[in-house]
């Protein structure tokens, strides 16, 4: 996938609010892996903050 294959959903706005949800999913993302890594256990409450993330990607753009 490339930059130009990434399309806004049509009637899609990109605010602030999902771009603060994706970037804080992404950074959570990297701990959570980190932590996976070292732990078989995976913190729950990063999870969710990389699962509100990806939906804000899933409703933002057609991929």
């Amino acid at each position: 996938m490339n930059e130009d294959s990434l399309k806004l959903k049509e009637g899609a706005e990109l605010n602030i609010e999902d771009v603060a949800k994706i970037a804080c999913a992404l950074k959570s993302l990297s701990a959570y892996t980190t932590l996976a890594c070292a732990e078989e256990e995976s913190p729950e409450d990063l999870e969710a903050i990389v699962d509100e993330g990806l939906d804000s990607i899933n409703n933002l753009f057609d991929m």
